[in-house]
């Protein structure tokens, strides 16, 4: 018997793919880069769009050319350092960062404006309810793509589409001048605006669970798995396209009714007020609860799916545990928690782009295992350098290396390693295979 999934299913795979991506980071950050570059908003959306679009695509891709799983990715590094990488990704998307800063988005802009005076009760209470209906789909694990793919997605993107098409028909100013960085360095300004969404660590982790729920839907083939994979990232990577083309816009012809504002929050709350009236606050909370709860039982279930193969905690306890964590994390407040985790992904996202990278250039590798030490290596340690420059620490000494001063010091190094370890141990890789 032939192994395949319904258009139908297939569709719902990417609506659920689509989903998981679709959270905090991904509404609040592409509206204040709009707004922020202005007449150069082309130019910033083409950089967001590298890393918030093309690379969580290609490393959707990567997960299925390596075979489908975290394994695959990294056979040439020690088991103990792949399995501290995992750990370390897992954590920041997970309970450390992604997950809580979904949450706490989905308080400030989708519960916070319906009450008056707020305080550390009321988000303590919202942090408790919202993780535990999160819990409770994440532990329906063979049901994802019905329950998200099939029900809350198709509800977020109706909303999401209504917003956008009104933002073209009718915006709400005209393109002012560019602001900040934006004004000498639109492009990649926007490119490293692209590493808050997290979608390349995501996309390499979503991998491993997107595989398992086509698994769970009867396709045991690999190369039939592989393909459907494949096509989940390219329906994804087409909706959030959409989503940021018209967040960009609606962020650049913002000027006049968010004057001042500071933050894509403020910034989508007073456009969808001017278009909407009062029914607008609706329409915004409905598109950001449902995008950040999404986007948490995504997390969450990879998360625990990955933990329970390495400890004795099954599944399902993980989700609660991962699920409590994350209640307790949310309580730290949203602005402190994008702070902390900026310099964390500036350190790691260039490893995460590396991993992708040499998944597609290792059978042209001579010693993949010395190509995988030496590239990841040297990228997280000029990342590093990038990292404690945004963390406010004293590294002017730093500035003779190139692109230092646009926050990208790994790139020219680790193009150089990738070039050197295509060379370095040519010769004995030709005469082990002799």
């Amino acid at each position: 018997m032939r192994e395949s999934l319904k258009v139908s299913d297939i569709l719902a795979l990417g609506f659920m793919t689509f989903a998981f991506f679709l959270g905090a980071g991904n509404i609040i950050f592409p509206p204040l880069a709009g707004f922020l570059a202005g007449e150069h908003t082309m130019s910033a959306m083409f950089g967001f769009l590298i890393t918030a679009v093309g690379l969580p695509l290609i490393g959707i891709i990567a997960v299925a050319v390596a075979g489908g799983g975290w394994k695959g990715l990294t056979r040439d590094l020690p088991a103990s350092v792949a399995t501290l990488m995992a750990v370390l990704i897992f954590i920041i998307i997970g309970p450390a960062f992604a997950a809580p800063r979904a949450g706490l988005v989905a308080y400030e802009m989708g519960f916070k404006p319906f009450l008056g005076d707020v305080g550390q009760f009321e988000l303590t209470m919202f942090s408790i309810v919202f993780f535990a209906v999160a819990m409770f789909f994440s532990l329906s694990q063979g049901k994802l793509i019905d329950t998200i793919g099939k029900l809350l997605t198709p509800a977020l993107f109706a909303a999401l589409a209504v917003l956008a098409i009104a933002v073209v028909v009718n915006p709400q100013g005209d393109v002012a001048a560019a602001q900040g960085a934006y004004v000498d360095q639109a492009f990649t300004t926007g490119f490293l605006e692209g590493y808050n969404t997290m979608d390349t660590f995501a996309a390499l982790m979503f991998g491993m669970l997107i595989v398992d729920v086509i698994r769970k839907k009867g396709i045991t083939d690999q190369a039939k798995t592989c393909q459907y994979l494949i096509y989940a990232g390219v329906i994804a990577a087409a909706g959030l396209a959409f989503v940021y083309v018209s967040l960009f816009y609606l962020g650049a012809t913002a000027t006049g009714i968010a004057a001042g504002a500071n933050n894509g929050g403020a910034i989508l709350s007073a456009y969808v007020m001017a278009l909407f009236g009062p029914a607008g606050q609706i329409i915004l909370s409905t598109i950001i609860v449902l995008a950040c709860l999404t986007t948490v039982i995504g997390l969450v279930s990879a998360c625990s799916d990955y933990f329970s193969t390495l400890t004795k905690i099954t599944y399902r306890q993980w989700v609660v545990i991962l699920s409590i964590a994350c209640a307790v994390v949310a309580n730290v407040g949203l602005n402190q928690l994008i702070a902390i985790s900026v310099p964390v992904l500036f350190a790691l996202y260039p490893v995460a782009i590396a991993l992708i990278a040499l998944t597609f250039l290792r059978r042209f590798m001579p010693n993949p295992a010395l190509a995988y030490r030496v590239v990841l290596g040297v990228s997280l340690v000029f990342a590093l350098f990038d990292a404690a420059k945004v963390a406010g620490m004293d590294v002017s000494a730093l500035k003779v290396l190139p692109l230092f001063n646009y926050g990208m010091a790994w790139l020219l190094p680790t193009v150089i390693a990738l070039v050197a370890v295509r060379f370095a141990g040519e010769s004995k890789g030709k005469s082990s295979h002799a």
